[in-house]
């Protein structure tokens, strides 16, 4: 079972490892995007943290609709709303539980992705982040570690495909040939899941 205390990992273990990568997912976002990606992030997930270490929800869901919040609050573009999406939608289908199973996760991670996908009107194969998110849901009963392989190479299929959303989509043929920012943060946000089930926190 998952408790309030692992998805406050979860969320700390995502800040630490978007603290090491904000460089990278900026250097990812300059061709196709407005080079903001990694330190937009940053700010948010840098503001989840400390905003958890002040507030400490008692419930998985409470956490995560606190994270979702705060990330809606302080990061720019369209990440902001996107990711934010997906932590509250996440956490509002988790419900008041003290704790929950994974199957319980999965379901909710399922419902936070089908909220981005409305939100922005994304696909898989649109090269955005939902081509990250959508196999890791896919293989999340398999477990964590299974859904960070997912989601990893789901990320780094979106290389050479076209964009069809988002600002990557105004370059057209040019969007091919890179790596899509979005779906390379979301595969940070899915591998922080296994270093929170080890008990680490970055």
């Amino acid at each position: 079972m998952l408790d309030a205390d692992f998805f406050r990992r979860w969320m700390t273990a995502t800040a630490a490892s978007v603290d090491r990568e904000a460089d990278r997912l900026t250097a990812l976002d300059s061709p196709i995007g407005d080079a903001d990606h990694g330190s937009n992030l940053q700010r948010g997930f840098r503001a989840v943290r400390a905003e958890l270490e002040k507030e400490a929800p008692d419930t998985p869901g409470g956490v995560l609709t606190l994270a979702g919040r705060h990330l809606i609050s302080t990061v720019g573009g369209a990440s902001g709303p996107l990711y934010g999406t997906l932590l509250r939608r996440t956490g509002k289908a988790l419900g008041d539980d003290a704790e929950v199973s994974e199957e319980q996760f999965t379901q909710a991670l399922r419902a936070g992705v089908d909220g981005v996908m409305k939100l922005g009107g994304a696909s898989a194969g649109d090269k955005t982040m939902i081509d990250a998110l959508v196999p890791a849901v896919e293989a999340l009963g398999d477990g964590f570690a299974a859904a960070r392989s997912a989601a990893e190479e789901g990320a780094e299929a979106t290389t050479p495909l076209q964009a069809r959303k988002g600002r990557a989509s105004y370059l057209g043929e040019r969007s091919k040939g890179h790596q899509d920012p979005g779906a390379t943060s979301s595969a940070l946000l899915i591998a922080a899941l296994v270093a929170a089930a080890e008990g680490a926190e970055g």
